[in-house]
Order: structure tokens, then C-alpha cells, then sequence
């Protein structure tokens, strides 16, 4: 078999069975990325689950689209779709898995009403929103077509209610949003959740269009004289000195000068120094959708298995950042929490 130099990493297990399964991934971001990675893994960790073992009867083609930082134009996002493509077609799935919007937007779009089943997990935008351009289900419960998958539902209404019960203080939430493709879908999403529900504070939302944008409302929230609960969902934000600034620096530089906790979207957030809450728990995510794949692989046509939302959320918490802000957490809290970062450190003290 010919290899295109588009894919960026393919792990071959289970090389030379004719009945090994097929599953090609394809990632919106870099290899190891925050949202992408986590993912994965609870893909491959479902299937295993389900009998399709890496090095028996699994291989595995992997794509990075890396357009985070790397590809970050329109145009460029297109491209990296098509080598994508041509990618997966020099590996002839069994089944396509998409990452992130960016993968389904570009990847899982150009295969729908094809032979190629395809499972996505991690889309922000809005499904019904999507399916006005890409008609890829006739209803939730039953697609019919050759598509289904994971929508990433934020929880934003629980997580902001989840630290009001916290910090009863809180006065008002403040939504830091970015243009990106990511940023607009989070946005989407979240106005889409309170057309239903109702928050227990104020919302602010702001969209900024620079680095240096960012960081002047963040300083001048700082001069808030009332307790705020921000939400970082600036993911890309180009600077004036013509660097692009990714998660990687935006959510560290936003735990150092922000002087307001702030909920993290998903649990790699809060390793960058968010003070914590309810987030995203995109391992079992990803493990949703392996499990969708895993009925794939054994014959269940994809527009047979119902959409679904993410159905859990992690409740998530970095002790030295809540000290560092006067916050005191509830040890009952704590012990229900899924993830404590400094908890050992906490308890020598």
C-alpha cells in the first residue's frame, strides 16, 4: 500500500489480518492537543472495551489537520480537509472518526450520503445549525444517514450554577470569546442553552478580535469593585507583532493577571491554572463515541444510532489558584471533585 505524505502519523496494529477493523481518526488540532487528545484516547479505550484490540484485529490511521496555530486561514482550513481525504482514502476505512469542528466541517462534510460511515465527537456548533449547510440527519433519534457522532454540550448553565453554589458572592458571568471557528461554535452554543434555561447571575459576553484586546479587558474586569466568574473561550487570537496566540499562552497568561476565578471549558483548562468548576469531560466523550464506532464495526449502519450529547461533565479544581484567590472549597466538595490538582500538597499542610 502507498502512503501519502499527508498523514502526519498512521499506526499500523494489526498489520497483515485480513479481518483487522479499520478506523481512520482524524484530528482538527496537533497531536497531543488539549481537546483533541483526550478524545482519542477514550475512543481507542471504548473499542478495546468492546472486543477491537490494537495489535489483534485494530489498525489505526491518524491525521493531524493542526489548524489551532499552524493552519489557521479559511482557506488553509480547506486544505488540510482535502489532504485529510486523501489520506483516508489511501488507508480504505472501515469507519471515519472526526475530532473537533474543524474535522467535521471540512472531513465529515465531504463524506456525507457516501459509502464511508462516518462517528464525529467534540462539535461545538450547534447540530441543528450545522444541518442547515450539511443535511447529514433527518432527526436526533434516527440520522438515516451515513453519519452520527457526539455533540460536545458545554453544561454552561450547570457549570455557572455549580460555582455560584461555590462562590455565593459572584455577581456576574463574563463570557472571553474569540472569532475562530471554535470560538464562534462555543458562542453559538452557549446563547442556544440560555434560550432555554435561565442563568442564576448576569451574563457578559464578550468577542475580541486581537491578543492585545484580550488582555486590555482582562485588566480592566480586573477593576470590577464586585466578584465576576469569567469563562475563557479565546482560544486563537492574532497579536499585532504578527504571532498568533493559542490556548497554550492565552488560558496561562489569563490564570496570572486575572483576578477572578475562571471556569474551565475542559480539564486540560484547568492544568493551565483556572481556578475550576464543572467542565467538559472529553475523554468520556470520545469514549461515547468509540462506542458508536465499536456498533459500526459489527454492522449497525450509522444512521441508525441516535445523536448524542455529552453526558458527562468532570467537577474539576487547581487548590493553589483558589488560594491564590481566597476561595475556600468545601472539603465535601472537594472529596466529590473528580480531579484535584494540589490536593496532596493541601492535606501536608
Amino acid at each position: 500500500m502507498r502512503w501519502t505524505a499527508a498523514v502526519v502519523f498512521v499506526a499500523l496494529l494489526g498489520a497483515g489480518s485480513a479481518e483487522a477493523a479499520r478506523v481512520f481518526v482524524v484530528h482538527s488540532y496537533s497531536a497531543g492537543h488539549v481537546c483533541g487528545q483526550p478524545q482519542h484516547d477514550g475512543v481507542l479505550q471504548a473499542l478495546e472495551k468492546q472486543g477491537f484490540v490494537p495489535g489483534r484485529n485494530l489498525e489505526v490511521g491518524v491525521f493531524y489537520m493542526e489548524t489551532k496555530r499552524r493552519y489557521t486561514t479559511p482557506e488553509a482550513i480547506e486544505e488540510r480537509g482535502r489532504k485529510a481525504l486523501e489520506a483516508l482514502r489511501a488507508f480504505r476505512p472501515d469507519v471515519v472518526v472526526t475530532l473537533d469542528d474543524n474535522a467535521f466541517r471540512t472531513v465529515g462534510a465531504a463524506l456525507v450520503g457516501t459509502e464511508v460511515p462516518v462517528v464525529f465527537s467534540g462539535v461545538n456548533t450547534p447540530l441543528d445549525r450545522l444541518n442547515r449547510t450539511m443535511r447529514f440527519f433527518a432527526t436526533a433519534s434516527r440520522p438515516g444517514a451515513n453519519v452520527t457522532g457526539v455533540y460536545e454540550k458545554l453544561h454552561f448553565v450547570d457549570a455557572v450554577r455549580t460555582h455560584c453554589r461555590l462562590v455565593p458572592d459572584t455577581a456576574r458571568v463574563v463570557f472571553l470569546g474569540d472569532r475562530s471557528p471554535t470560538g464562534e461554535a462555543i458562542r453559538a452554543q452557549v446563547l442556544q442553552e440560555l434560550e432555554d434555561e435561565v442563568l442564576p447571575v448576569p451574563l457578559e459576553l464578550y468577542v475580541v478580535d486581537t491578543w492585545e484586546a484580550y488582555q486590555e479587558l482582562v485588566r480592566r474586569l480586573n477593576r470590577s469593585p464586585v466578584r465576576l466568574v469569567l469563562y475563557p473561550a479565546a482560544l486563537r487570537l492574532p497579536g499585532a507583532d504578527g504571532v498568533v496566540r493559542s490556548a497554550a499562552e492565552i488560558l496561562p497568561w489569563t490564570a496570572r493577571e486575572a483576578r477572578h476565578p475562571s471556569i474551565p471549558i475542559n480539564v486540560g483548562f484547568l492544568q493551565a491554572g483556572l481556578f475550576g468548576g464543572a467542565s467538559v469531560d472529553f475523554a468520556a466523550m470520545g469514549a461515547q463515541a468509540g462506542r458508536m464506532v465499536a456498533r459500526v464495526l459489527r454492522g449497525t449502519p450509522p444512521g441508525e444510532i441516535p445523536l448524542e450529547e455529552a453526558k458527562r461533565v468532570r467537577l474539576v479544581f487547581n487548590l493553589a489558584r483558589a488560594r491564590e484567590l481566597g476561595i475556600r472549597i468545601p472539603e465535601d466538595v472537594l472529596l466529590a471533585a473528580d480531579e484535584v490538582i494540589g490536593w496532596e500538597e493541601a492535606q501536608k499542610q
